[in-house]
């Protein structure tokens, strides 16, 4: 199959453009499609070439998952082609996505803070721990995408589909003091200059304030803010359906990815449940 291509075949080109100009995906869906399409050495792969490049995959170093990733967009391709062939899906490595505890949320909540920067900080992830949004909705945020009336943030979500999430009178509470005299333009959460900020910088200022805290920020940090919002919604007896459409998935499938139940809690329910603990 080659080593991977630095440029796009023709026929991925095409398809490429079309998604972009006809289907009106984001920048992140293009940038998805070009990374997973440079792997393909030619636009007409055998089921045999495709086999191969699952294997030169994770020679690469890739994990299962990235590759069952890159090829959601290689077989979109392929079916855009009319090709009878597709990639092999490989079993993913089953993992407990990784939270924060409640006591590190709280420590993070009542975070002494001292300038503009840290207030911004502490606000920004008391959002995300509230409403189980991702980082770039809530960067994307526009003072006028909060409603402070009827607690109610509307967010831009993945493939530009928006939706309408609840946040706490607690959230409220703290959201006052940053809208009070703010342009509904503006960004909620913004640069000095008035631009969008970085997630790279929202990272490295997040793990940083966790060793200041004095533990070590989860793997994937930002998004465990999320996991950790799952997890807590259904331990306080939240359906299923209901943070489907808070998470903004299209399936139950995926909400269950996110909705894990500690150990602890499958052991405490058992304990209720079990036909033995009925016993006189």
């Amino acid at each position: 199959m080659g080593t991977l291509r630095r440029t796009l075949l023709p026929a991925c080109d095409r398809f490429l453009q079309e998604r972009t100009w006809v289907l009106n995906i984001t920048p992140k869906s293009v940038e998805w499609h070009q990374q997973s399409l440079c792997w393909l050495a030619t636009d007409s792969p055998t089921q045999d070439d495709l086999t191969t490049l699952v294997l030169r995959m994770r020679q690469a170093g890739l994990a299962a998952s990235s590759v069952n990733c890159r090829g959601r967009s290689i077989n979109a391709f392929l079916h855009w082609r009319g090709l009878d062939v597709r990639m092999p899906k490989l079993k993913e490595e089953c993992y407990v996505p990784a939270t924060y505890t409640p006591k590190q949320v709280s420590e993070i909540v009542r975070w002494k803070t001292c300038t503009a920067p840290q207030r911004r900080l502490r606000l920004l992830l008391m959002v995300l721990f509230d409403t189980g949004t991702r980082l770039d909705e809530v960067l994307s945020l526009h003072v006028s995408d909060v409603n402070m009336d009827d607690l109610l943030l509307t967010v831009m979500g993945k493939g530009r589909k928006g939706r309408t999430i609840p946040f706490s009178i607690e959230l409220r509470r703290a959201l006052s003091p940053a809208i009070i005299g703010r342009t509904p333009g503006e960004f909620l959460f913004s640069t000095q200059r008035g631009g969008k900020l970085s997630a790279r910088n929202v990272l490295r200022d997040t793990k940083a304030l966790c060793g200041q805290l004095g533990f070590e920020a989860p793997k994937r940090s930002m998004h465990a803010t999320r996991h950790t919002f799952a997890t807590e919604y259904l331990r306080r007896g939240g359906s299923l359906l209901h943070l489907q459409k808070m998470l903004g998935h299209t399936s139950l499938a995926m909400v269950r990815r996110y909705a894990h139940l500690a150990v602890a809690d499958l052991q405490r329910v058992h304990n209720q449940l079990s036909p033995l603990s009925l016993l006189p």
